[in-house]
Parts: C-alpha cells; sequence; structure tokens
C-alpha cells in the first residue's frame, strides 16, 4: 500500500507543476498586489480542491462529469471568469506609466482568497480528474472512499506547498518585478496567458 501511495503522490506531485490556470492567477495577484495577497489567492484555490473532493466523495463531482450539460454550464462560466481576470491584466498594463513606481499602484479589487476559490470551481477538468484519474491511484489496501479522501488531501497538499513555494520565490525577485516596464510586461503575458487558457476551458471537452 505505501508503495501505491508513494507512486500516486508522485504523479500527483507532476499534475500539481505543470502550469495551469490556477498558477497564471496566482502570477496575476502576487505580481498585482504582493506575496501575502499571492498566498491567499493559493489558500482560496486549495480550498476549491477540498470542495472538489468532497463533491467526488458524495458522488456529485461524477454527476458533473457525465452531465454535457452540467459540464458545459461551469466551463463557460469558467471560461469566462478566466477571460475577464486576463483583460483587467491587459487594462491594467496600459494604464500603467514608466515613472511610477509598481509598489504605488493601486491593487487590484476583489479578496484574493475568493479570486483563487471561484476560478478553481470553476475549473470542471479537476471533477473529471478526480473521478476519471483518481480512483485508479487510490492504494488498494484501503476502502475507496477512504483511498480518495486520502488522494485529494495529498493533492491539495502539493498544491499549497507548489503554488506557495512559488509565490515566495516571487516575492524574492519583487525588486525586479517592481520595474514598471517589467511590469507592463508581466501584466500583458499574463493577462494573454489567462485569455488563452479561458479559450482553452471553453473548447474542451469532458
Amino acid at each position: 500500500m505505501f508503495v501505491q501511495l508513494l507512486a500516486a503522490t508522485g504523479v500527483l506531485a507532476v499534475l500539481t507543476m505543470v502550469p495551469g490556470p490556477d498558477m497564471a492567477v496566482v502570477t496575476k495577484r502576487a505580481l498585482a498586489s504582493g506575496w501575502r495577497d499571492g498566498l491567499r489567492t493559493v489558500g482560496g484555490i486549495t480550498a476549491g480542491l477540498l470542495i472538489w473532493g468532497v463533491l467526488t466523495v458524495a458522488g456529485l463531482a461524477a454527476v458533473l462529469a457525465a452531465s454535457a450539460t452540467a459540464y458545459t454550464v461551469v466551463k463557460l462560466a469558467g471560461a469566462v471568469y478566466l477571460g475577464v481576470l486576463g483583460v483587467q491584466a491587459l487594462l491594467h498594463s496600459r494604464r500603467g506609466r514608466p515613472e511610477v513606481p509598481a509598489a504605488s499602484a493601486p491593487s487590484p479589487s476583489g479578496n484574493p482568497w475568493r479570486t483563487g476559490l471561484v476560478g478553481n470551481l470553476f475549473n470542471p477538468k479537476i471533477a473529471v480528474f478526480y473521478t476519471g484519474l483518481l480512483p485508479t491511484l487510490a492504494p488498494s489496501g484501503l476502502s475507496p472512499h477512504l483511498g480518495m479522501t486520502l488522494l485529494i488531501l495529498v493533492h491539495a497538499a502539493l498544491t499549497l506547498v507548489w503554488l506557495g513555494g512559488y509565490v515566495l520565490v516571487l516575492a524574492k525577485a519583487r525588486a525586479f518585478f517592481e520595474k514598471p516596464a517589467v511590469r507592463r510586461t508581466m501584466d500583458r503575458v499574463t493577462g494573454a496567458v489567462l485569455i488563452g487558457f479561458g479559450v482553452k476551458v471553453a473548447t474542451s471537452q469532458p
């Protein structure tokens, strides 16, 4: 069982480190308003994973994964949300002035924890991942519910550590990212990436 759990943790670690919408949202928030808001955003994302986990164990996520209509509604809502965040980043880059330090720029509106939570909950791929792949990774020595619960907690912990560490790395390079020209470039890049992920989510299939 331990070997199976270790192998499952390795798979989850690789999937967690693959760049996706969550990392783009965290990057945007951390660069715009500092590491504290970045960590709060990570906390919201982790809470979203735990909610998906509860729904999965309860069997509700399987309904979403199996229902084309429900999947489409959630994915379009998520695509719109990512698109809005991307447009906001692009507009912010256009308003920036080279002579104004980034530290004095206004922080983005909205609760960072809620930003992370909503972005994660509107990602239907999590439901498909938890109901499709996760059961195949569950240790055979445990009951299905207990095995799934354990892996969901492992995935949430890996996400918290990985994205939290990423935010702290960004904080170490804050002096570089506070340069107005760099901030404008990063706003444009993260804005384009968020819009790209929004399009990808909108056109994805279950």
